[in-house]
């Protein structure tokens, strides 16, 4: 077994046989997962130019899918209501993803 210490900042190094199987280098990502006591680290999938934009992007998804995953109870249906007031608003709009927007946008 492999092991390492936390530092009073919860810092850690990852023992060299870690970086070696799992073929970690320098700017690398770990992924973390908890199972009860136990934690599992794999190297994290590489991200896109997009979500390397965007530093928030990848921990909110997770949370989400680690919340839909503990609690699929919790999942619900768009009220018709606000489904008809999304297709009434976008008739006849075409979406071009590539598309800026200027000025303030309000929902």
């Amino acid at each position: 077994m492999l092991e390492s210490s936390v530092t009073d900042r919860y810092q850690t190094t990852v023992p060299n046989g870690v970086r070696k199987a799992l073929g970690v280098q320098g700017k690398d990502r770990l992924a973390w997962e908890i199972r009860g006591d136990q934690a599992i680290v794999r190297r994290a999938p590489q991200m896109t130019e997009e979500e390397e934009d965007d530093p928030a992007l990848e921990p909110f998804l997770r949370m989400l899918a680690d919340d839909i995953e503990a609690h699929p109870e919790r999942l619900q249906g768009m009220p018709e209501h606000l489904y008809r007031s999304i297709l009434e608003l976008t008739d006849g709009v075409t979406p071009d993803p590539d598309d800026s927007f200027e000025g303030s946008i309000v929902l």
